[in-house]
């Protein structure tokens, strides 16, 4: 029974360091988006309204508008500094109500696992997307 209860605590101690570094991890990647946004605030950056992809691949409104990180335009980032990730489930009624997705908890790995081609660093990310909403100076 001692044994039982040991692996018990070893298994509580490991989710517990688990969740320790995911909290670490969202908060490095929230300081990177706050940074992200303050760069486009500052150089005049437009937003522009942020449409969801329903599991059906279909594309709806949302009420969000902000800066879309990937070119799959499925993960976003609102003025906010909230992050998105802008793949739902919906209706057949989404096609004219919209979405309305709640914000998730940032990762500095977009797309950990995903198969798609469109994994990576979040600080890549950010940079492609600055560079594309960035006006051009000179």
């Amino acid at each position: 029974m001692a044994e039982a209860n040991q692996r018990q605590r070893d298994a509580q101690r490991r989710q517990e360091l688990a969740d320790a570094a995911a909290r670490a991890e969202a908060v490095a990647a929230q300081q990177q988006i706050d940074a992200f946004v303050a760069a486009l605030r500052d150089a005049g950056a437009a937003t522009e309204p942020l449409q969801a992809t329903l599991l059906n691949g279909q594309r709806v409104r949302t009420p969000l508008s902000g800066w879309y990180l990937n070119s799959a335009r499925t993960v976003a980032v609102t003025p906010d500094g909230r992050y998105y990730l802008l793949v739902t489930t919906g209706s057949a009624l989404a096609r004219f109500t919209g979405v309305h997705p709640e914000p998730s908890t940032p990762s500095l790995v977009i797309g950990r696992g995903a198969r798609d081609g469109e994994s990576g660093d979040l600080a890549d990310f950010l940079q492609r997307a600055t560079e594309r909403y960035t006006p051009p100076t000179g």
